[in-house]
């Protein structure tokens, strides 16, 4: 109680809250509390200790006058901490079942605004984000390939995002050669991922099977590959990592419907040995792949 009047007294007065004097979730006890479950299927794993929470919302690097995007607040844990640091967060929430509970939550807080509604069915500028809003969130992490697409492609664009998703996928994320990625490369066009921090599985509840990592993408002004070129370069790298283990004349053969002879003499003439693999490559190599393949498009229109 006296927590929740100290926030009551700071937000009538308009002074930032410490964050340690954010309630702690405790979502076992709240889950019980108002009859509701988590979805496995929807990737419904509560990030419980304030530490972490606390971590996600300093790397985020938010400042007073930033609009900050929440995807997936499920009880609205790390929400609170963002709210105390912006100017205004946007939560979208998929799972109505969590609606009673985020609504009671939010009410101390002038500046969250709860949307129902699926993430990858809301385009940025549907939500009102100014450009260069920011993204923190605990993201389920069955969309996190689709999510990162949605946003990146997308304007407005945010200027920095950072987000809790497995392990194994923020290594992915962050990935240079000769162990390139379709994700890394899909997101590396776009900005630079680091990773942050570690959490270990038991931080959450229920806990996951593996453990997370906070991956931090600080968004480039522009993509590395110019607008026009985006397209192409998307079919060359779904082409380039669409059967593993294939060399790359190979592997552009199948994927962009050429003869054998004609992707090797395609690769070759953009400086590149037709026997590399597509994880070998570096963005560079895409981009030049993809101007290439766009000039000889317009030689032969």
């Amino acid at each position: 109680m006296a927590r929740l009047r100290r926030l009551q007294e700071c937000e009538q007065e308009h002074i930032p809250l410490p964050m340690n004097d954010v309630p702690r979730l405790h979502a076992a006890q709240l889950l019980r509390q108002y009859g509701l479950w988590a979805t496995k299927s929807l990737g419904q794993n509560f990030l419980e200790d304030p530490e972490w929470l606390k971590q996600i919302a300093t790397a985020a690097e938010i400042r007073g006058t930033d609009v900050v995007l929440e995807i997936g607040p499920g009880l609205g844990s790390l929400t609170p901490y963002l709210a105390l640091m912006a100017h205004e967060v946007v939560a979208v929430e998929l799972d109505r079942k969590f609606t009673p509970i985020l609504r009671k939550l939010f009410k101390p807080y002038h500046n969250i605004r709860l949307i129902e509604g699926d993430i990858l069915a809301l385009p940025p500028m549907s939500l009102g984000l100014p450009q260069r809003y920011v993204v923190a969130a605990n993201i389920p992490y069955n969309i996190t390939s689709a999510l990162l697409r949605h946003l990146l492609s997308a304007e407005p664009r945010p200027r920095r995002m950072v987000l809790t998703v497995q392990e194994e996928v923020a290594a992915r994320l962050c990935s240079k050669p000769p162990d390139m990625s379709l994700l890394s490369l899909s997101v590396q066009v776009y900005g630079e991922p680091s990773i942050v921090a570690r959490i270990p599985a038991e931080a959450f509840y229920p806990a996951p099977k593996v453990d997370s990592a906070v991956v931090r993408i600080e968004i480039h002004d522009a993509p590395v590959i110019q607008s026009d070129l985006l397209p192409v370069f998307f079919d060359l790298i779904k082409a380039g990592f669409s059967q593993k283990r294939k060399t790359m004349r190979n592997a552009l053969s199948g994927g962009m419907r050429i003869a054998p002879a004609a992707a090797g003499e395609f690769l070759l003439k953009a400086g590149i040995d037709p026997m590399r693999r597509a994880e070998t490559l570096s963005l560079g190599e895409w981009e030049m792949l993809s101007r290439g393949w766009e000039d000889t498009r317009r030689a032969h229109s």
